[in-house]
């Protein structure tokens, strides 16, 4: 962990040089039209550097190179030994570079760089680190047959992939995506969020550094409209990986469909339910709560939006919350003190201001925070929120806000419990509080969602699963299992004479 001060981040920041060109073919380069935009920094609005916008051509030539390297085996034949031990020197150049990229991160998406430093680069390094090493222990099958037969069951990588990664966690989630995409042989385009491309980019020239082939990882910045959806209908992708929102996420899957049916994986949107009973470690329920809704912003597909309190300690435990949400008030994400920082931009800054609106036209009540703040310097801050007296039927309860809002229902029952908790298009995450192990237990199997934690939130590492049920998607990041999303299974049948 670096003891670097405040000062001392900016003074690192002010040094740092930013190349925001696209790394085609092993080699950084801009746009084929030499189109450029900047990239701003959410905690005060100036342009950090100018980055490549690319376009449908440079997509094709990313593309075709792609194909052919993939053709040639130079990576996709390669031993898994030897793949594993290029993205192990992989992970362990991330990680000598902790300090730059955790501060691309903050600077880029305006996290602070207590997390971006502590828990995004350490969460890469780890996921990369954990899929190279697991590669080389996936045995292929031998079916069960007759004697005058042999039945082989092997993987195969599906070929080209594009992975679409969002900018409220761009370092890890391009690190879900791309260590097991790799890992399995594939060759990988990836396209990060227009805004938030830096962190991809510079691990991308340490990828090559690690002795990744050229032409096998490709990072192209630009439109998720038109450049998204070049490579979501292109008939020469084989699959497609990609965390956003829902709605985007079911475009993706209609251009599969209009395409060449490329095997897509989605990891969407939630309104993850949080479910306290009275019964539970209310202190620690209570600082959990105000984590699970104010990590990173709110900006968080998996936050706890929905706190939903058994009946008999509503108002005690509501109070406890609003106590603990005092301690989240956002400052300068450069301060390593800062838990909270800015939303990533204006237009997501006043989409939170206008769901303050809508629950208060709705007839809940407001009880913490609600409005701007920071505003003279220049970025896009705003206060942890809480509204009370939430029912399920109101916007703000069914609809992700991606931000620092929190509703809070109550209940009577388990039964009623896991009703509200199910009562959602989403089923992303979610969590437990009981001492009880059978309430704990029974509510978690009833809940439906990918993750659910008992007496804790954003529990889990690289050995477990990631995903949602319903709207929040298919498909697994992390885990033995993202390698299926990867790969293709080939049948063998033998017959002897």
């Amino acid at each position: 962990m670096s003891e670097r001060t405040l000062n001392e981040w900016q003074a690192a920041a002010t040094a740092l040089k930013i190349d925001g060109r696209a790394f085609i073919n092993g080699r950084r380069c801009s746009s084929s039209s030499g189109e450029a935009r900047p990239t701003l920094n959410p905690a005060n609005g100036e342009t950090l550097t100018n980055v490549a916008y690319c376009n449908a051509e440079d997509a094709n030539t990313a593309i075709a190179t792609s194909r052919a390297t993939f053709e040639s085996g130079v990576w996709s034949r390669m031993a898994p030994t030897d793949r594993k031990m290029i993205l192990v020197r992989w992970a362990e150049l991330v990680e000598k570079h902790s300090d730059e990229i955790a501060l691309l991160e903050t600077l880029d998406v305006g996290k602070p760089i207590s997390d971006t430093l502590n828990v995004d680069v350490g969460s890469a390094v780890r996921t990369i680190r954990w899929s190279g090493e697991a590669i080389d222990k996936i045995y292929d099958e031998i079916t069960p047959t007759s004697s005058d037969c042999l039945a082989l069951v092997t993987r195969e990588a599906l070929g080209v992939v594009a992975a679409i990664v969002p900018w409220n966690f761009p370092l890890s989630t391009t690190a879900w995506k791309l260590a097991p995409s790799l890992a399995t042989g594939n060759s990988v385009i990836l396209k990060p969020a227009s805004n938030t491309p830096l962190s991809a980019l510079r691990i991308a020239d340490l990828a090559a550094e690690a002795g990744l082939p050229d032409g096998v990882l490709h990072v192209l910045p630009g439109s998720g409209g038109s450049l998204g959806q070049h490579l979501a209908t292109h008939m020469d992708i084989d699959g497609m990986t990609f965390t956003g929102s829902t709605p985007v996420g079911k475009k993706l899957m209609e251009y599969s469909g209009q395409s060449n049916l490329k095997r897509t994986f989605l990891e969407l949107g939630g309104k993850s339910p949080n479910i306290v009973f009275a019964d539970a470690n209310l202190e620690k329920a209570a600082s959990s709560a105000a984590l699970a809704v104010y990590w990173n912003g709110g900006q968080t597909c998996t936050a706890g939006t929905r706190l939903i309190v058994e009946e008999s300690i509503l108002d005690d435990f509501l109070a406890r919350v609003i106590e603990e949400s005092k301690a989240w008030m956002p400052g300068n994400p450069m301060d390593p003190a800062t838990v909270m920082g800015p939303m990533i931009d204006a237009a997501q800054c006043n989409t939170v201001c206008e769901y303050v609106a809508i629950g208060r036209a709705e007839g809940a009540k407001l009880v913490f925070g609600g409005t701007k703040t920071m505003e003279g310097t220049g970025g896009h801050y705003h206060e942890p929120t809480i509204f009370a007296g939430v029912s399920n039927d109101m916007r703000i309860a069914r609809e992700e806000i991606f931000g620092p809002v929190l509703s809070v229902l109550s209940f009577k029952t388990a039964e009623e419990a896991v009703e509200i908790a199910n009562d959602s298009i989403y089923g992303l995450a979610g969590a437990v509080w009981s001492r009880d192990i059978n309430t704990a237990h029974k509510v978690a199997a009833a809940v439906r969602v990918g993750t659910m934690g008992i007496n804790n939130y954003f529990g889990g590492d690289s050995t477990v699963p990631f995903g949602g049920f319903k709207q929040s998607g298919n498909g697994r990041d992390k885990s033995m299992h993202a390698f299926n999303d990867y790969t293709e299974l080939k049948t063998t049948w033998i017959e002897f004479e």
